[in-house]
């Protein structure tokens, strides 16, 4: 295997992974199915345990970066750039090889898995032993309307989408007289109350209040910021009364917080809740949970109910009565981990816990492939952060300290920054955070990136010709007396 990372669309590729029956391989393959927190730290473990003569190592993922997802909402927000939040896997796996491209099917009994890249034929690669790290994707309902007008929170494009989004509401409604268009433009909604969607709120509503200063046309009373949670509190993460004082401080800020309920319907942006409120809102965003990725399914691997893989305390995975299955590993979000600490429970889907999964994984499948026993996968939560926008936040630290406001904002950034792989990104972030404390957030939208190709194809549709008589132009649409629009208009 060469070692540098092979071009999946060359021939050469084809060649170096393809099934080759009968052929002996020099020296173990080890290919580590997702690129996220995970994959990488396993990967970068192994690497460091293990010379390029003992073990050869293959990352697959469709993206060619590690994103640290507890940094979306700070990208959302405009506080971190989010090429900086993201790991290049070229640069960060060093001695690995990359595969970009999706995984489709996972043969374990044959030792094969099928790879679809962006462009070209699907193809299998071999390999000796299986990492599955492949995360999770966004837990969606059937609701009527969520898959039209939804935005996603689980990558960095759909956090620097709903933040273009965001903006570009807000410099659209400062231009727009009619009243309820403008209250459907200006309302964002938020489904789920959990760390991901708290914090999402908390940002970004931070954000659209410091950009609402640079508009004469829109006042801070018509942004309206909507939370759907379904059940009786927010932030199930931390104690009940950390999670009551971030319900406070997010009603004193204004923003609508409505418990026990659940979205009902959305269709063509007209939400629907189940407490029979009814509202139009040009934003809704979907933090609602996540579930194991669903590729999972299209595999011989043994998963429980919730479609995770069944694994050991040693990250091996296991059949449900305990038996081994030979060379294949999991862990993270899609795995079903035991929690030692808590008997009976599963160890929680985040960052704390993948980080060092990752690290443990790579430890163990080292010592296995150097005929040493493995060792348990144990941690005790040192804690959860949360940011609720600039300057505020909530820290439970060792299950008992309680943190509140700057400090805990503090540890936030702290701890996740302390977290990020590779140094040059945590001077990256570090530095534009320094750069934020002595300039005013940037709060320009650049929506057009999202179809840059929009402007040239308008630009190339051949003009229509000139009527003969034009059509009589219709009245001007007044804005209404003393409303911010007409304050704009008069200016």
């Amino acid at each position: 295997m060469p070692s540098s990372s092979p071009d999946v669309a060359s021939p050469q590729a084809t060649v170096d992974f393809a099934v080759r029956p009968g052929k002996p391989r020099k020296v173990p393959r080890i290919v580590v199915l997702g690129g996220g927190t995970v994959g990488l730290y396993t990967a970068r473990r192994l690497r460091k345990r293990l010379g390029k003569r003992e073990a050869a190592i293959v990352v697959v993922d469709p993206r060619p970066y590690m994103t640290y997802a507890p940094f979306l909402p700070e990208a959302a927000a405009g506080s971190i750039d989010p090429r900086h939040m993201v790991a290049p896997h070229r640069r960060a796996l060093k001695g690995v090889d990359v595969l970009q491209g999706k995984v489709s099917q996972i043969h374990h009994a044959e030792r094969t898995v099928e790879i679809t890249p962006e462009e070209g034929a699907s193809y299998w690669i071999t390999y000796d032993h299986l990492v599955v790290g492949l995360g999770a994707v966004a837990r969606t309902l059937p609701i009527p309307g969520l898959a039209e007008v939804g935005i996603g929170f689980k990558n960095v494009e759909e956090a620097v989408a709903l933040r273009n989004h965001v903006l570009n509401r807000i410099d659209v409604a400062a231009s727009t007289w009619d009243p309820e268009l403008r209250r459907k433009m200006l309302t964002f909604v938020f489904v789920g109350g959990g760390f991901a969607g708290v914090e999402a709120l908390g940002e970004v509503e931070d954000m659209a209040r410091a950009a609402v200063k640079y508009y004469k046309a829109v006042e801070q009373e018509e942004l309206r910021f909507v939370l759907v949670e379904g059940s009786p509190r927010i932030l199930p993460e931390v104690s009940e009364e950390l999670g009551g004082y971030t319900l406070e401080q997010l009603r004193k800020r204004d923003i609508e917080i409505h418990l026990s309920t659940f979205l009902s319907s959305c269709v063509d942006g007209h939400v629907v809740l189940s407490n029979k409120l009814e509202f139009d809102a040009e934003t809704i965003v979907w933090t609602a949970g996540v579930k194991a990725n669903p590729v999972l399914r299209s595999s011989d691997l043994p998963l429980d109910k919730q479609g995770r893989l069944i694994c050991n305390v040693f990250l091996q995975v296991a059949q449900e009565d305990g038996t081994v299955v030979p060379d294949a590993y999991g862990a993270g979000d899609c795995a079903a981990v035991p929690d030692l600490y808590n008997p009976g429970q599963f160890c929680p889907p985040n960052a704390q816990h993948a980080l060092r999964e990752g690290n443990h994984l790579g430890d163990n499948l080292a010592r296995i492939l150097r005929s040493a026993p493995p060792t348990e996968y144990k941690h005790k939560n040192v804690g959860a952060v949360a940011s609720l926008g600039m300057y505020k936040g909530v820290a439970q630290m060792f299950g008992r300290i309680k943190v509140k406001g700057f400090l805990a904002w503090v540890l936030h950034r702290s701890y996740h920054v302390a977290a990020m792989p590779t140094w040059n990104r945590k001077i990256r972030i570090a530095a534009g955070w320094t750069g934020a404390l002595l300039l005013r957030r940037e709060v320009v939208a650049l929506g057009s990136l999202h179809d840059p190709r929009a402007e040239f194809r308008a630009a190339s549709v051949p003009a229509k010709p000139r009527a003969v008589e034009d059509s009589p132009a219709l009245p001007p649409q007044k804005a209404e007396p003393g409303s911010p629009a007409e304050k704009a208009a008069t200016a």
